[in-house]
């Protein structure tokens, strides 16, 4: 299928690595202009250089979320280094495992910065291009936590639910426009931070990573992790001219893990 979007820009944030570098891929693999951001310049510089090498078009912006000059920064270099803006891929680091009791006020305001505020005024700032062009595009990553919520991870479950809400808003606004909003939910993909979750839970539970990865693939009908390819896959459809007429909604790309309708 010809996704229709060569030529196209997208800003994908948290793209260091990743969920986030394998939309970016994925993207840039579609022909798209892609502008990616991380903490790490030596990842960033890494991953354009790879991108470049595979006959993709990509530049990178060192920039922490948690920033509170992180949306100003963004605007900055979509304006300079793309020259407008098409796809916005909001893409988060996940925050730290714990329960409803671990989170202080600190911790999730500081996360709510970060994963929520940011996002949204971000969001904010380009929807209004994206309006005048006709053409636009606003994936939010989130994770299959907002349907069921995960143990340990409250945090997570708290913040990224926050964002249904929005999207669902945000997307009957902008409709008329040409201008999708949607939510991919990743179930269990095979990344580092998947790899950090499971070493918590093990560390908690008092058993080995692999007992717990076992127990984990076990309750997944697929009987495997996601890879990380097949999730941006279904992204950049999400992404894509073909897909016009899907706005509003949630993927869950999780391997029939969600036990809900």
């Amino acid at each position: 299928m010809d996704l229709g979007i060569s030529g196209k820009r997208a800003l994908v944030l948290a793209a260091s690595r990743g969920l986030g570098l394998g939309i970016a891929k994925a993207l840039a693999a579609e022909g798209c202009h892609v502008l990616i951001c991380g903490r790490t310049e030596e990842k960033l510089k890494a991953n354009v250089e790879a991108i470049r090498a595979a006959g993709g078009k990509a530049d990178y912006v060192v920039a922490d979320l948690a920033d509170a000059h992180f949306v100003d920064q963004m605007l900055h270099a979509v304006h300079h280094t793309l020259g407008g803006i098409d796809i916005l891929v909001n893409n988060t680091g996940g925050p730290t495992p714990g329960t409803v009791e671990d989170m202080d006020a600190e911790k999730l305001y500081n996360f709510f910065q970060s994963m929520v505020v940011r996002v949204i005024t971000l969001t904010n700032a380009l929807a209004p291009l994206m309006k005048t062009q006709g053409f636009g595009r606003i994936l939010t990553v989130a994770s299959s936590g907002v349907f069921e919520p995960i143990p340990n991870l409250a945090l997570s479950n708290t913040l990224r639910g926050a964002l249904v809400g929005w999207n669902k808003t945000l997307s009957a606004e902008l409709a008329s426009y040409g201008v999708t909003a949607n939510m991919i939910l990743p179930g269990r993909i095979h990344t580092d931070r998947i790899d950090e979750l499971d070493g918590a839970n093990a560390k908690k539970q008092g058993k080995s990573l692999d007992e717990v990865r076992a127990a984990s693939v076990k309750s997944i009908p697929a009987q495997r992790l996601g890879r990380v390819e097949e999730f941006a896959a279904a992204a950049a459809f999400l992404c894509s001219g073909p897909a016009s007429y899907i706005t509003g909604t949630m993927l869950r790309v999780d391997g029939g893990a969600a036990k809900s309708i």
